[in-house]
């Protein structure tokens, strides 16, 4: 044969007995005209974008959606429709969060219906998560049809656009561990500070102890991004379940929140977050090894983060080599001034960006070639088609975890 065919399992009813029909003509050597037709109806009905019978093909609600809201929706060729009931309202925009977006370039303007529902539907849309809202006469309001996410210095509207091909941050029927937010005073910033903890199946029904890997957000977000815009826990369920990635708490913290105690001079500055680094290293990893079974060594110990995350995570697990052995940054980048800098007991430096961002953050490679030179284990990763974006990171981290605490 010059082809290989699927087989007619694959698909159903009806079309099963067509293809398979299909299939015998062909394979005993059908006049040449029947073999072109064939040919074509393949393409036609199995490329992509097409439809299989028995396979829905409508729009779907966004997993992001609050019950039963209807919109936005996704359709399988990956546009998104928007949807607001605002009849008072004389001009209705959408507005995808930042310029570096996989929704298109905002605002975009929506259509009224005659019952007052503005709606808009985009061009196919990046795989992904994806941050927005609307515009409601030039006022910003979140679509009441989905949960919100803390990102852009507030919190957003979110919508998520399935892959059509990879699910690694999917719920998957595993074991899954569990996520908890933690309360303690930071004696640093003289406040009281959540940090939200991810522990692997079994940790609450065993007594062994555990590797952690301190995981930080981007800019305008928070310690909720990662499990909620980035579904951490199930990225490292699934590679857990699948084992293919150690067993491990993961500790993530609000680094854009950081002032040291009675600073009047440190708050009225930028993010506020410039004792960050002091806070983790004196109050944050202190108790997290008190009230969690932890392997408290720099053997067993990590740090990574996406954006404003990568460079507290290089800042602060370059400078502490003595608490961190693995460092990671996805989607950013520190000046490296000297290359002696970099500890050569470091077990593991590791640099990922997207491609549609290369321009920006390929110069993490510097580091890394300086840390290779040093003898140090060190890797980077270009996830491919994406740019700034949390499907950038859920890569990075899928391919960062199962690098980390092997003995």
């Amino acid at each position: 044969a010059c082809c290989h065919l699927p087989p007619a399992s694959s698909f159903g009813g009806m079309y099963d007995a067509q293809l398979e029909a299909n299939r015998t003509a062909f394979s005993d050597g059908g006049d040449f005209v029947s073999r072109i037709v064939f040919l074509l109806w393949l393409v036609i009905t199995t490329g992509p974008g097409s439809f299989v019978p028995g396979q829905d093909q409508s729009p779907q609600k966004s997993t992001t959606n609050i019950p039963p809201a209807e919109y936005p929706q996704v359709d399988a060729q990956r546009r998104v429709t928007f949807r607001l009931r605002a009849p008072q309202a004389k001009e209705v925009q959408l507005m995808p969060g930042g310029k570096d977006n996989g929704l298109g370039r905002g605002p975009i303007s929506m259509e009224r219906a005659q019952d007052g529902t503005w709606s808009v539907t985009t061009e196919p849309a990046v795989p992904g998560f994806h941050y927005y809202w609307f515009l409601v006469d030039g006022v910003e309001v979140n679509d009441p049809g989905t949960y919100t996410f803390y990102g852009w210095n507030k919190e957003c509207s979110g919508v998520e656009v399935p892959h059509p091909d990879d699910d690694f941050y999917e719920i998957k029927q595993v074991a899954h561990g569990a996520v908890r937010s933690h309360w303690y005073h930071s004696a640093v910033t003289n406040q009281w500070r959540r940090a939200v903890v991810y522990s692997p199946p079994g940790y609450d029904q065993g007594d062994l102890r555990y590797p952690v890997l301190y995981l930080q957000h981007g800019a305008g977000e928070n310690e909720t991004g990662w499990t909620k815009q980035g579904r951490a826990n199930f990225i490292l369920d699934n590679l857990i379940a699948a084992g293919k990635c150690r067993p491990m708490i993961v500790v993530m913290e609000n680094g854009m929140v950081a002032s040291r105690a009675n600073s009047v001079a440190e708050n009225q500055q930028g993010r506020n977050n410039a004792a960050f680094g002091e806070m983790l290293i004196e109050d944050l990893l202190p108790e997290v090894d008190r009230a969690y079974r932890t392997l408290a060594d720099r053997e067993h110990r990590a740090i990574a983060g996406l954006s404003m995350g990568a460079g507290q995570a290089l800042e602060i697990g370059l400078h502490a080599g003595d608490q961190f052995g693995y460092v990671g940054a996805f989607s950013g980048v520190r000046q490296l001034n000297d290359p002696q800098e970099l500890d050569v007991n470091l077990k593991l430096l590791w640099a990922g960006w997207g491609s549609a961002e290369d321009e920006r953050f390929s110069r993490a490679q510097h580091i890394i070639d300086a840390a290779q030179e040093r003898g140090i284990r060190a890797v980077s990763h270009v996830v491919s088609g994406t740019s700034h974006e949390w499907q950038t990171w859920r890569y990075c981290l899928h391919e960062f975890a199962p690098l980390l605490f092997a003995e």
